[in-house]
């Protein structure tokens, strides 16, 4: 599995590295949409990754691996990747959007993105029996592929995950 910063997203999809990086076929199906920190963003990704896969016509098993890894991404997303103190301390308004959710599908693989504000890398946490949270990245880890994240900057990160659609 990969858990560590990759360039780009798109480093996921290629076994090895190539010339050619700088381009990536088109996909066979993209989608996107803005989350909000509302307490529903979670479910709606799930219902937004389910209808965009039926529509791919992928199987409910594959639909299933996938939105329980974009929950988990989105639930980080929403938990750790806010905009620092330094904003909240001014009483900004809350954005309208807090993170972005991505799915690609190229060739057999599903490329979930989740890009949000925060500038801290994610950490993977011993798993605690006892502990109600912390599981979410050895979930990931687990049902893709791949998964990593790319460098954080000002504008904030990118965690994805790559799912094989093929057993």
């Amino acid at each position: 599995m990969t858990t560590h910063p990759a360039e780009t997203v798109h480093d996921a999809l290629w076994e090895e590295p190539r010339e050619d990086s700088w381009w990536m076929p088109a996909p066979d199906g993209f989608a996107a949409c803005a989350l909000s920190g509302s307490a529903r963003t979670v479910p709606e990704a799930r219902r937004f990754t389910r209808a965009t896969l039926a529509g791919w016509q992928m199987c409910a098993d594959v639909a299933e691996d996938v939105a329980l890894v974009v929950s988990e991404l989105v639930s980080n997303a929403l938990r750790y990747g806010a905009t620092s103190g330094e904003d909240e301390a001014r009483e900004a308004p809350a954005p309208f959007c807090n993170a972005w959710l991505a799915l690609t599908r190229q060739n057999a693989t599903v490329l979930c993105a989740v890009s949000d504000a925060g500038t801290g890398a994610p950490v993977v946490t011993p798993p605690d029996a006892l502990s109600e949270s912390g599981r979410g990245l050895h979930i990931v880890d687990q049902l893709s592929d791949a998964w990593g994240w790319t460098p954080p900057d000002r504008t904030g990160k990118t965690v994805w995950a790559a799912v094989s659609t093929r057993g």
